[in-house]
């Protein structure tokens, strides 16, 4: 019989705050021992092209959303990692939006693991919204990290939304 593999899931999105989220789940996998740490970016279309009907041009051919999200993610792990990290790290890219992906993504999962860009003293404002949902409804134990004094970049989305 296989073991299951234990893993971590963390929201990444460029942003300081999920940089900061990327490196305390690889350092919570590394003292738990859990196997990988799942680094997912998620992007979408603007909602316009979704839902425009015809009115909208399609984006331009040159545009692969997907990719570039790719990019930002691979990035995102070497500047968080050196390239060297102390466990695995696997990363997924996964059409949005954010918080629907990473709450399907998070299923038998140990942790999973946001930032939060959101500035304020109560939990409307304390999280961002995808950070904010994500708690709510998290199939396993969430955690929402803030980024260091100093790296708030401004912004409200977490994980992809961005």
């Amino acid at each position: 019989m296989v073991a299951k593999q234990r893993r971590i899931v963390v929201g990444v999105d460029g942003s300081a705050s999920a940089a900061q989220a990327l490196r305390w789940a690889i350092e919570q996998a590394r003292v738990t021992g859990a196997d990988v740490v799942e680094a997912v970016m998620v992007w979408e279309l603007p909602a316009g092209y979704a839902f425009a009907g015809g009115m909208v041009p399609p984006p331009p051919a040159e545009l692969d959303p997907e990719r570039l999200a790719a990019q930002v993610l691979a990035e995102a792990v070497r500047e968080v990692t050196g390239g060297e990290p102390a466990v695995p790290v696997r990363e997924l890219v996964l059409p949005g939006p954010a918080s629907v992906a990473l709450l399907g993504q998070a299923k038998g999962a140990e942790l999973l693991v946001v930032g939060s860009r959101g500035l304020g003293g109560f939990a409307g404002v304390l999280l961002g919204s995808v950070s904010r949902h994500v708690v709510e409804h998290a199939p396993c134990p969430a955690v929402v990290v803030r980024a260091r004094s100093g790296e708030h970049h401004g912004g409200d989305e977490p994980a992809g939304d961005g």
